[in-house]
């Protein structure tokens, strides 16, 4: 039977060269995403990273501001999910989290990802 454990997060998204879908909310023809590479995306999230764990910085306001995805509308959060509804990296990372914590640097078929478990 299929565990029932959920985890609740936020996230923030850089998408890349390499990603999937090469548009999102803030660039919807992808030129901006086309020209970034994996470790552009990844340097500018470390970068978010360090400001959010050092208080400089909320991640929902970076979240809101510069993450690839819809959810930004919602200072990244993509409410409850349950294990088998997110690409399995994702996953993982969320639900190795505890709650409050910043995950590091994870990579998916979507971009490269920081998550915050919030529940």
């Amino acid at each position: 039977m299929a565990s029932q454990e959920q985890v609740k997060a936020s996230h923030i998204l850089i998408k890349h060269e390499g990603s999937r879908r090469k548009a999102s909310w803030k660039d919807a023809d992808g030129r901006v995403i086309s020209a970034t590479t994996r470790e552009g995306a990844a340097a500018q999230l470390a970068d978010f990273r360090e400001k959010i764990v050092s208080g400089q910085a909320q991640f929902e306001d970076i979240a809101s501001r510069y993450s690839d995805c819809s959810s930004a509308k919602r200072g990244g959060d993509l409410g409850p999910f349950g294990r088998g509804q997110m690409q399995k990296p994702f996953e993982e990372a969320a639900f190795s989290l505890g709650v409050g914590e910043v995950s590091g640097i994870v990579d998916t078929d979507s971009g490269v990802h920081i998550i915050k478990r919030t529940g």
